[in-house]
């Protein structure tokens, strides 16, 4: 049996204990039983408040996030329009010139 995705941050990477999962990324714990259910209709994206977001809004950093190396964006660094899209994240924008894919439990809507 493979390892499912959160439900609520949609990361992979996840625990597997008696009865349950557990994410690594976000600690949320669901039953092993329960089956995350198929999207209906269109894909809703929201932002760590819990703020629904679209095409071409501006969106804040609500913590610092490594990209590698030395390179960090720092939280409270704001956007320029965003583009939202499907994969393993589900904003592209450019934060401080740096163009960046981003998950969306890590930004705020501005």
């Amino acid at each position: 049996m493979s390892q499912p995705a959160c439900p609520l941050c949609e990361m992979t990477e996840v625990l597997e204990k008696s009865g349950n999962w557990e994410c690594v990324t976000c600690g949320h714990e669901w039953a092993k039983a329960a089956e995350p259910e198929a999207p209906v209709g269109p894909r809703v994206v929201k932002d760590a408040n819990g703020n629904v977001l679209a095409d071409g809004d501006v969106v804040i950093l609500i913590k610092d996030l490594k990209l590698g190396g030395s390179q960090v964006l720092k939280g409270g660094s704001k956007s320029k329009p965003i583009r939202l899209v499907d994969g393993d994240h589900e904003i592209d924008c450019k934060v401080d010139g740096i163009a960046v894919g981003l998950k969306a439990c890590f930004v705020r809507k501005a």
